[in-house]
């Protein structure tokens, strides 16, 4: 029987029902099933469960399911950008189940291996993984997670045959692997779909047995969410000279040949003071192994983003993978380096950085992996919130996105080391700052030795 399908609506037709659940592929808006997610607002199906890494914008990707009421229950790892998700979610209008990325990526991948459960760091002691059944390994405690598997898998590549084998494009991986493995049904779309034999066998990222219907899709907007450009100012809510000098300073964190992952925030302006003589590999969560500078203009390229969304490049000996892969090189260990912004961080390494409750949902992405993965996590934030209260305590007033796991805090007055089993040790002071300043806006007791 043919895998072909003439259109979205065609490929659709005799699957969709009511209270369903539906995965889609994407990150950001990057790789998403722009044909198919349109034919499903059309289709009018309602009190959905969608499950992917996140919602995509307002008007744009899986948010166009959201303003028209047709989905009940999002699980997702951000809710980002889009305001109208984050509305729904605040008012109680809509569930929402945070899942961290990597634990996403991964419960996906299990679930289309017939794997029920893993046991992982990821969240452990966290809001979003109360309740949950916990064990302890090698004197490590680890969370069980679920697989996940759903009604219908909508995947998008960038080429496909007729048989359904999928090769995807750059970034655009991202979730669409896993999230194709994960369906009973899988429906995809592609950019070009050829004949049977002419995709090399030794390129094909998603083999046909996953894809049971297949279209080529038709009018691609692939809209980018940050077009940034060099010479432009792609940090201009980000950067200040403040925010530049914790910048500069976290730089001096970086060694010749580290594996670094830098975060949304203060963490990218980073890569502009990475020294003289040192060489770092940026990784990205959502794919991509050795990040390049921001792109001219004409090099520009929807299906090449990074975790923030932002338009780059890559570099020589770069390397693309999936966003399970991804968060496997995160959560086993092969990351040297994390430089994270926060809202708060105490002084047992504890750190809390997506969520102010009833005030803003950002979700916890890729960081509750993070820091419980990397080799070493770096905090970078502004000592006081704008109340003047501390934002360094003895505990956190926010949700915990890790326990124990910051090794050095950067503020604008200031770095902290936080000693192995707890404490601060005050190692450095920024110009025009006294010890009694620090002292006044630190809600936590610490050591001091300063280095000369």
């Amino acid at each position: 029987m043919s895998k072909v399908y003439p259109n979205a609506t065609a490929a659709l037709n005799g699957l969709l029902h009511n209270n369903m659940t539906i995965a889609a592929g994407g990150f950001g808006l990057c790789g998403i099933p722009e044909n198919l997610i349109a034919a499903l607002h059309d289709s009018g199906v309602k009190g959905l469960t969608i499950v992917g890494n996140n919602a995509g914008v307002d008007d744009f990707g899986m948010g166009v399911l959201l303003t028209t009421r047709q989905v009940k229950k999002v699980m997702a790892s951000y809710v980002g950008e889009n305001k109208e998700f984050e509305r729904q979610v605040l008012s109680g209008e809509l569930e929402l189940e945070l899942i961290p990325q990597g634990t996403l990526a991964e419960r996906l991948r299990a679930g289309g291996a017939g794997i029920p459960g893993f046991y992982t760091r990821t969240g452990f002691g966290t809001k979003l993984t109360e309740g949950k059944e916990t064990k302890v390994f090698d004197g490590k405690e680890y969370v069980l997670e679920p697989g996940i598997t759903a009604e219908l898998s909508l995947v998008k590549g960038w080429k496909g045959d007729n048989s359904g084998n999928l090769i995807y494009r750059k970034t655009s991986r991202n979730f669409n692997p896993m999230i194709a493995t994960c369906g009973k049904v899988c429906v995809a779309e592609v950019e070009q779909l050829v004949e049977i034999g002419e995709l090399d066998p030794d390129h094909i990222h998603t083999p046909g047995i996953f894809v049971n219907r297949i279209i080529q899709g038709k009018k691609y907007e692939k809209r980018i969410e940050f077009r940034t450009v060099q010479g432009a100012d792609p940090n201009k809510k980000t950067s200040s000279p403040v925010r530049d000098l914790m910048a500069k300073r976290a730089a001096q964190e970086l060694r010749d040949g580290y594996y670094v992952n830098l975060g949304i925030g203060i963490p990218t302006l980073v890569a502009n003071y990475i020294p003289e003589g040192i060489h770092v590999t940026l990784q990205s969560e959502n794919g991509l192994l050795g990040i390049g500078p921001f792109p001219t203009e004409d090099k520009i390229d929807a299906d090449l983003i990074n975790a923030g969304k932002q338009t780059i490049t890559e570099r020589p000996g770069s390397a693309y993978f999936s966003s399970a892969d991804s968060f496997g090189q995160i959560r086993g260990g092969h990351i040297d380096l994390a430089i994270l912004g926060a809202f708060e961080v105490t002084d047992s390494g504890d750190i809390a950085n997506w969520m102010i409750p009833g005030k803003m949902i950002k979700g916890p992405g890729g960081a509750m992996d993070l820091v419980a993965g990397v080799k070493r996590v770096v905090a970078v934030l502004e000592h006081t919130s704008k109340d003047g209260s501390p934002k360094i305590l003895k505990k956190c007033t926010l949700p915990i996105t890790g326990l124990g796991v910051v090794n050095l805090i950067i503020t604008d007055l200031c770095v902290f080391e936080v000693k192995e089993g707890g404490g601060l040790v005050l190692t450095e002071i920024h110009s025009n700052v006294t010890l009694d300043d620090i002292r006044a806006k630190t809600g936590a007791p610490f050591e001091v030795a300063l280095k000369k």
